[in-house]
């Protein structure tokens, strides 16, 4: 799917529920296929009803795109809904965004939430009941159901109806295929989708992945789509941790991610940047309720790289503590076990040997003696190659390299620095504002001081 001029996302949910009456593995997968039928000519009925978010407006699209609005006619361009769903602070906020966020293709999105009417006119009986003695095996769970499409902004309201459904359908199709490949006996694993956005020209797809089910067990099933998709095979992009993360939805976890993305790019002749790749989320002084101001900016670092890998895919645990960092390097023999619950700085090395225990990451690192800036050339082919963040220490300081920018013309370079050592709130406009996530000239490198670089390497995997 090619990302367009509008992206629209229907969420909801579907009752998925069957009665079995042998456990004979042909009639289970038979019973399933059935229910799954019986949901499409649900998504298919007229009594389905689609609601605009934000907006009292609900759409009937197997009616022609039938709306409750009197003035929202089917023949209407689809860009029309997006003027019913924002008012002046929703669109100041809505322009800010888009400004922000340039590269990214979901930065304005239109949500529907799926629904189905539960009553209907019809005549009044009176009611009958049926007792059955047969013993039955119900089989009984809730289907996540969640579709994105793009469509043209031009596109008729009826069309766009049609599209979502023809999109719930597929999405159907795919879940019923989840569940026969991943059924256990009569255990039915929910069918879960995740949107990813893939390098050009495929763009946004989405896939079914079962609950319950690993990343590490599913390696199958990405080579399938690797090769369908022709993408290469080795580094993840279809892993759930590579899902794409839409802008009206808050991270829960409430780390910043790539405050550098809201920064301009140096102005310099000719210069050309070369920066991180993907996702990271930014780790500082004083987070998860530690103090560690004065002496735990190298392990801040060191969470920032950890949660890259974290947020491409390659490892499913979480960014380790002070604690975990502090435990692995006694478990390596690289310290003594006083270390425990002490407030020791840790450098480069350390970083390396870290990453090695707990991701199972290796890392080259590079020696900097008295501030010589001439490194950009390898830090440039590093962002280009790996893509990953930098860790970077020098006496008593460690920071984050995040990109290189640099003038063939001029021969200026700048540096962008992810600086560990903020102790306030996670305020994004202080964060660029003040040079705490900013391009820094060569002054950055101290002319006294010698530094160790602790450059990651992507491991080759899908």
């Amino acid at each position: 799917m090619v990302v367009g001029n509008i992206i629209l996302r229907l969420r909801g949910s579907l009752e998925f529920k069957c009665q079995l009456d042998s456990t004979d593995v042909p009639h289970v997968q038979k019973v399933i296929s059935r229910t799954f039928e019986a949901l499409g000519s649900q998504v298919k009925a007229e009594s389905l009803v689609l609601s605009l978010s934000s907006s009292p407006v609900f759409l009937w699209p197997n009616k022609g795109g039938h709306a409750t609005a009197g003035e929202i006619s089917p023949n209407r361009p689809c860009k029309d809904l997006q003027q019913l769903i924002q008012t002046d602070d929703q669109e100041s906020s809505r322009k800010k965004s888009a400004k922000k966020d340039k590269k990214n293709p979901t930065a304005g999105i239109i949500n529907l939430t799926l629904m189905t009417e539960v009553t209907e006119p019809g005549v009044l009986s009176a009611p009958t009941l049926l007792r059955g003695s047969k013993k039955h095996h119900l089989l009984q769970t809730t289907l996540p159901m969640d579709c994105v499409v793009s469509v043209l902004s031009s596109e008729s309201i009826s069309v766009v109806c049609g599209t979502l459904v023809g999109a719930l359908c597929s999405q159907l199709s795919d879940m019923e295929k989840v569940a026969l490949r991943h059924m256990k006996g009569t255990a039915l694993l929910i069918p879960q989708p995740f949107h990813f956005l893939l390098p050009a020209p495929v763009g946004l797809v989405t896939v079914v992945y079962p609950a319950g089910v690993p990343d590490s067990q599913l390696e199958t099933r990405r080579k399938e789509l690797h090769s369908l998709f022709e993408l290469p095979d080795d580094r993840p992009y279809l892993r759930r941790a590579n899902a794409l993360h839409f802008p009206d939805e808050p991270y829960k976890d409430g780390y910043l991610r790539n405050p550098h993305v809201h920064l301009n790019h140096p102005a310099l002749e000719n210069g050309k940047p070369y920066l991180v790749q993907g996702v990271y989320s930014y780790h500082h002084y004083m987070q998860d309720r530690v103090d560690d101001n004065g002496w735990g900016c190298a392990y801040r670092s060191l969470q920032t790289i950890c949660s890259w890998f974290q947020q491409q895919g390659y490892v499913e645990r979480a960014v380790p503590s002070h604690k975990e960092i502090q435990q692995a390097l006694v478990e390596v023999g690289d310290k003594q076990g006083s270390f425990l619950g002490s407030r020791q700085w840790i450098g480069s090395i350390e970083v390396a040997a870290v990453l090695d225990q707990l991701l199972g990451v290796t890392s080259k690192i590079m020696f900097v003696s008295q501030g010589n800036a001439e490194c950009f050339r390898e830090l440039a082919n590093h962002f280009l190659s790996e893509g990953t963040p930098i860790m970077i220490g020098g006496g008593v300081l460690a920071h984050t390299i995040l990109g290189v920018a640099w003038s063939e013309t001029t021969g200026q370079i700048r540096y962008l620095i992810l600086d560990p050592h903020y102790t306030g709130a996670e305020d994004l406009q202080v964060i660029t504002e003040k040079g705490w996530c900013g391009w820094k000239g060569p002054e950055f490198w101290d002319q006294n001081a010698y530094y160790n670089l602790c450059l990651p390497q992507r491991p080759k995997t899908i």
